[in-house]
């Protein structure tokens, strides 16, 4: 299927590793100009080297900022061209005990998580009106709509970023502009990779059993029963970023594996 990507513009916040970078794949696969973001320019240069080799025919550059300091972000807005599809990828997880997230750590978050898309949006929603025709793209999570007791400042801002895209996409009202969010559920990014090594060694298991354990205790309403796979987030996000996702728009859309058990 042809998603007519080909002309079309794209950035990718959060996007040298994990969803974020197979997002970048998915959209370059379909001709889209991709530029991508992370926080430091040397694992920024390594990541737009690696999709230079992966799609030599593409067209792929890198624009660093820490969307944690407002500064590096008003100084990427600067540099920002006008894009046709924005994703607001950049996000933090941590798991962490309700009563030890600091005033600091729900401040940290709330910049990270929800303020990155906000201000890429701001910055670049008037641009697409204007032009009628744009793709905002905000992942959030199943957390949003499934608190997790072990990190609720992570949830809360994923419910914060629902609000967001859903208040936003009243604004296109009558235009070619639409603004959706994604849901994944827990997905095998190179982070999560590490949680459960970590969860595994501290429980003296192996990954693989600490995974089967994460399914059983904390996640047990998954229909997939494992981690889904980046490659299965950025297959719904590089749909809903094409021409061809029209009808679609100030939607919540669950790539979740069947986590958030409700039926619409």
């Amino acid at each position: 299927m042809d998603l007519q990507l080909k002309g079309k513009t794209a950035f990718i916040s959060g996007s040298t590793q994990g969803i974020g970078f197979a997002i970048a794949q998915g959209l370059l696969k379909e001709g889209a100009q991709v530029i991508i973001n992370g926080r430091s320019e040397g694992k920024l240069a390594e990541a737009v080297d690696k999709l230079k080799n992966a799609y030599p025919e593409g067209n792929v550059s890198g624009l660093a900022a820490d969307f944690s300091k407002v500064e590096e972000v008003d100084a990427l807005l600067q540099k920002l061209p006008e894009v046709d599809i924005l994703v607001n990828n950049a996000g933090i997880f941590e798991p962490k005990s309700f009563v030890d997230i600091t005033d600091a750590d729900w401040f940290r978050f709330f910049e990270v998580n929800v303020l990155s898309g906000v201000r890429l949006s701001r910055h670049l929603f008037p641009k697409m009106i204007a032009k009628n025709w744009g793709r905002i793209i905000f992942i959030s999570s199943e957390s949003g709509v499934n608190i997790p007791e072990e990190m609720i400042h992570y949830g809360t801002t994923k419910t914060a970023q629902l609000a967001v895209s859903r208040g936003l996409a009243e604004l296109t009202k009558g235009t070619n502009v639409t603004v959706n969010t994604v849901m994944p559920g827990p997905t095998k990014s190179e982070g999560v990779a590490d949680f459960v090594k970590q969860l595994g060694a501290a429980n003296n298991v192996t990954a693989e059993e600490a995974e089967k354990d994460f399914f059983k205790n904390a996640r047990p309403t998954s229909l997939l029963q494992r981690f889904a796979h980046v490659e299965e987030i950025a297959n719904l996000v590089t749909y809903v970023a094409s021409p061809l996702s029209s009808g679609t728009n100030g939607s919540a859309l669950k790539v979740d594996g069947g986590v958030a058990k409700f039926i619409i």
